[in-house]
């Protein structure tokens, strides 16, 4: 059965913004604010789709994308079990 999503997650960029990666094609893309970088994804997977064989990707004609948004809260602290939040 054939896949009529294009899952991706945008996370907060390393320096300033946020960025965008798909899981099942090859596109990443960036944005400074969260509008624009869906903006920006929705226009790279139009722009990588073409001239691919969705089937042997395993996606069905036309998929939609769907987006997670991983964001740290403002007010979490540094823990010393989590290391990697601020």
């Amino acid at each position: 059965m054939l896949q009529r999503t294009i899952k991706a997650v945008i996370r907060p960029g390393e320096q300033s913004g946020y960025v965008a990666e798909c899981f099942e094609i090859p596109v990443v893309t960036q944005g400074p604010t969260l509008d624009e970088v869906g903006r920006n994804l929705k226009e790279a997977v139009e722009l990588h789709l073409p001239g691919e064989d969705l089937a042997r990707m395993g996606l069905a004609p036309d998929p939609t994308i769907l987006v997670t948004v991983e964001l740290v809260p403002a007010h979490a602290h540094a823990s010393p079990m989590r290391p990697d939040l601020p």
